[in-house]
């Protein structure tokens, strides 16, 4: 039988409570229905919680009175990402008060979510780093930034931008230009978080002076690069050659993160450079491995129930052919 315990917070003024509860206690709403076991009051200025994990919906509600004093917004997806936060023992006020870079008009880029802090933690510790993860988990937003912040400290000198195009051998033949022409579209994504994080004349000027490189990744091939922030996009998209290739240009002061999203792997062959590179390269001294989850994703909720329908149906897949291989190993 589960003990029934009882915590209670306070919350430090009236006009926070608009905040912390949400319209129409919305967001009380929330947090009921993730504690279904709970028993949850509110009197006046103060929230009384009883059922077997009162203490967590004490800590959830102080995280959260913390975030609304700094003037945080709350919705449904901010609610989603600092509950599971706080059952995994992390602080959210922490997470969302640590700052990336402030980009073009003032604003300020910072990780919304447990993993998230994990990713730029491990690029400013390590040489290189590998960000995993689904779509929509900011993998290559918060590379592009932590880049910025690097430049506009002087802790490099350059940016370089790469990313493989994988139909450069079919398709990219019939569009019209030269071979950066060509290429341009593979790497409209990485201009766009360029342009986001700095004002587009001054990311104009840079890229005019090599300040910033966005380049295909063939053009990496017999360069070493010194004093830079490299970031490799959509790697799952590299072969082996191309990944060893690339990994190898590093040299003396640079700082490299490499992204990809191992379920979304077009190269031809399916012979994907990030697949199994864990087990090879874990143990290398500043390199480091960050695998960001669903709970990840900051774009719209529909993401999130969209990788989990993914995932889902080709789990039922996977069991799917080990039944039929069962059946027929047995006949």
């Amino acid at each position: 039988m589960t003990t029934a315990l009882r915590a209670e917070c306070f919350v430090p003024g009236n006009h926070l409570m608009a905040g912390l509860l949400g319209s129409r206690d919305e967001h009380l709403r929330q947090v009921e229905r993730a504690f279904p076991d709970e028993q949850i009051v509110v009197q006046g200025n103060r929230i009384s919680v009883e059922g077997p994990e009162a203490e967590v919906v004490v800590r959830l509600f102080d995280e959260l009175i913390l975030m609304v004093q700094s003037g945080k917004t709350l919705d449904s997806s901010v609610m989603a990402r600092t509950i599971d936060m706080v059952r995994e023992d992390i602080r959210p006020s922490e997470v969302l008060r640590s700052e990336v870079v402030r980009g073009a008009g003032g604003k300020t880029v910072r990780p919304n979510t447990a993993g998230q802090k994990r990713y730029v933690d491990a690029i400013a510790r390590n040489v290189v780093t590998f960000g995993i993860g689904p779509a929509g988990t900011g993998k290559s937003y918060l590379a592009v930034a932590q880049a910025v912040h690097f430049l506009q400290s002087r802790q490099v000198s350059r940016i370089i931008l790469t990313r493989p195009a994988v139909e450069a051998g079919e398709r990219l033949g019939f569009l019209p230009g030269d071979l950066m022409a060509k290429v341009d579209p593979y790497l409209r994504p990485l201009y766009d978080a360029l342009y986001d994080l700095i004002e587009p004349e001054g990311a104009q000027r840079l890229l005019e002076r090599g300040t910033i490189e966005v380049a295909p990744l063939a053009f990496m091939r017999g360069r070493t690069l010194n004093n830079s922030f490299i970031i490799l996009d959509e790697a799952q998209n590299t072969t082996p050659e191309q990944m060893k290739m690339f990994l190898t240009r590093i040299g003396f002061g640079s700082k490299c993160v490499v992204t990809g999203d191992i379920t979304q792997i077009d190269v031809p062959g399916g012979r994907s450079g990030l697949v199994g590179l864990e087990p090879v390269l874990g143990a290398v001294d500043d390199v480091a491995f960050v695998h960001l989850t669903r709970r990840d994703v900051v774009r719209h909720k529909i993401v999130a129930d969209i990788i989990d329908a993914y995932e889902i149906a080709e789990g039922q897949k996977a069991e799917g052919q080990i039944a039929e291989g069962r059946a027929g190993h047995s006949k």
